[in-house]
């Protein structure tokens, strides 16, 4: 049996200080229902450099510059870690500044929905266009344009500023008069959400052999929806981020299921590429302006940086096996089903257990595990805990259930198959997927053989049920041996011929009837 394989991995962390209390859902909501709050007036004492930025080394992990293992034996706050670095540039990603993040909002922009001043295209073109060279077909429309109206619209509710700094250098109009679906808040969501995807995808193919001609689908699988009145969260951010970033040959849609839709997402992809339906699929996910700050409120009261600083994003490529790459086992699947339950073990059991044991495999078989991969910085303070670490003691202590280890060696299983978190908490994006980088090294020049993506979410937040999702798939080091599939499986030109002796037929049979 050949597998698909994770070819390559891309991740961008877009700083965005200003966005954090002109767009988060935190400070949105506080400036409605308590304009003179503490938390409006001590923010700004509360929001990092972006020196310090991008010297915070769950940042550099997340782009590649640095191993998750770094991060062990090391005490909260990571931000007290004396790291420094000046690298915006990662081995698998990197890190964009707010004011080039805007200019390439304008450049995915189709609908003149993004509305730029003078003071600020005079400022940064250059720069935003020696940012985003492969967006070269997009630099014209970065043009000044008339915001005198700004602080008004604004006012009214009829568009989102764009600020640098406190000053504003342009805002994200609505798309509507009338429709809420398409209002000023809801568009400057979903730009930035295309827009750091567009991003995340050109740093995938930035790492990866792949072209981006020989894309057949995407898919995307972020938190955020877009459509109209009529057909609310209708999508498709996945053609559209397609046609920004120049994926012609390809055509895609979107997963939705909160948290757990990356591993579902890389699921659906390697269940195309096995079925030979596509050979290479691009998931993608943007990220989200409503998460920034969402925590703020606690880490102000400990004195510490609003970590939640970014919109992060991530894309990875699943292809045909090349005999190198991770392979994706599409016969070790783990599923919450609707009858699983909700509590921790029933959820771990589901995902982690189940599979395994159905596959001949114990837990112990599996080297690395990437769950939930939030970083503590910013979960702890705000009463939520270490989710990797919780996690990781839920499987080691099934494990122990199952008798593969000694109650005593639950810490070191902790350790040794596990990571700190060090991912944004954008929802979707610590979901398994920030490992998957670091997973191609461990799996291919690493001592690594297996390792389980899992993925889960909280469909209660939809306010339609109160079950909870997730999914899980296991990678393995490639064994070089790539099996050839049936001709009438795979061979193009034999499916050609049959398509083709089909349609004459068709044909035919049209030409006698009309006789």
């Amino acid at each position: 049996m050949s597998f698909p394989v994770l070819k390559s991995a891309g991740f961008v962390l877009v700083n965005t200080p200003d966005m954090v209390v002109n767009a988060g859902s935190t400070f949105t909501t506080e400036k409605i229902l308590n304009p003179d709050s503490d938390l409006l007036k001590n923010a700004k004492d509360h929001i990092r450099s972006f020196e310090e930025f991008v010297s915070y080394l769950p940042n550099q992990i997340y782009i590649g510059n640095e191993r998750p293992e770094m991060l062990a034996g090391h005490k909260l706050p990571y931000s007290a870690i004396d790291y420094k670095s000046d690298k915006v540039m990662g081995k698998m990603g990197s890190i964009v500044r707010e004011e080039e993040f805007i200019g390439a909002m304008k450049y995915c922009d189709e609908f003149d929905l993004v509305i730029l001043s003078e003071a600020y295209v005079n400022k940064y073109k250059d720069q935003v266009e020696k940012r985003f060279p492969e967006l070269e077909k997009s630099f014209g429309k970065l043009v000044a344009e008339d915001t005198s109206k700004g602080e008004d619209l604004i006012a009214n509710d009829k568009a989102m500023g764009l600020y640098l700094e406190g000053e504003l250098v342009g805002y994200v109009r609505q798309a509507h008069d009338t429709d809420v679906n398409l209002n000023a808040h809801t568009m400057f969501e979903n730009i930035v959400s295309k827009t750091s995807a567009v991003i995340a995808a050109i740093e995938t193919f930035r790492h990866s052999e792949v072209k981006r001609e020989e894309i057949d689908y995407v898919i995307e699988c972020s938190e955020e929806a877009c459509g109209d009145i009529n057909q609310r969260g209708g999508g498709n951010f996945a053609k559209a981020i397609a046609e920004i970033v120049g994926i012609g040959n390809a055509t895609g849609s979107d997963i939705r299921s909160f948290c757990a839709a990356p591993v579902h997402s890389i699921i659906h992809a390697a269940a195309m590429v096995k079925a030979g339906i596509f050979k290479n699929v691009l998931v993608v996910a943007g990220g989200s302006t409503a998460k920034l700050g969402m925590n703020a409120r606690d880490h102000i009261k400990k004195d510490l940086p609003i970590f939640e600083d970014a919109v992060a994003s991530f894309g990875v490529i699943i292809s045909e096996n090349d005999g190198v790459s991770p392979v994706l086992r599409t016969d070790i699947i783990g599923k919450h089903t609707v009858d699983t339950g909700s509590s921790p073990q029933a959820v771990i059991t589901s995902l982690v257990l189940e599979p395994l044991k159905r596959n001949g495999l114990k837990i112990t078989d599996i080297d690395k595990y990437s769950p939930e991969m939030q970083n503590a910085d910013i979960t702890r303070p705000a009463g939520a805990g270490n989710v990797p670490e919780a996690n990781y003691k839920m499987i080691g202590a099934l494990a122990v259930m199952e008798k593969e280890i000694d109650r005593k060696g639950l810490a070191d299983f902790v350790a040794n198959k596990g990571y700190p978190g060090w991912a944004p908490t954008q929802g979707h994006i610590p979901s398994a997927v920030p490992y998957c980088g670091h997973m191609i090294t461990d799996l291919t020049t690493g001592d690594y053989n297996r390792a389980m993506l899992i993925g889960k979410g909280s469909l209660f937040l939809g306010r339609l049920t109160n079950l909870f999702d997730g999914v899980s798939i296991v990678a393995e080091r490639n064994t070089g041996k790539v099996e050839e599939d049936s001709a009438a499986g795979n061979n193009e030109d034999v499916v050609r011929k049959v398509v083709a002796d089909a349609m004459k037929q068709v044909a035919e049979k049209i030409l006698e009837e009309e006789e």
